[in-house]
């Protein structure tokens, strides 16, 4: 989701808020809430994709580490039977 959608989500929360209080939407008093909570669901929305960002490069790097800890152990394996190699993925 973009940071846009974090920010409409956040409007959203807004809009349930109120509706659940049974205030009114556009009241002058309540109009400031809407681009508060806008920023902090975009600015929260925007930090949660770089955390994603980082946790799949950070699980891609340990993939890539277990298969060629998994491709040496097999043709260790392979050396002392005899030259036969075994890869099980």
């Amino acid at each position: 989701m973009s940071i846009l959608g974090w920010a409409l989500f956040g409007a959203g929360v807004r809009f349930w808020q109120l509706g659940i209080e049974m205030r009114p939407f556009f009241a002058r008093r309540t109009a400031l809430g809407y681009p508060i909570f806008a920023s902090i669901s975009g600015a929260l929305g925007y930090y949660l994709e770089g955390v994603e960002t980082r946790q799949f490069a950070l699980l891609e790097a340990r993939k890539q580490s277990l298969l060629a800890k998994r491709k040496r152990a097999a043709e260790a394996e392979a050396k002392n039977n005899g030259g036969e190699l075994v890869v099980a993925l």
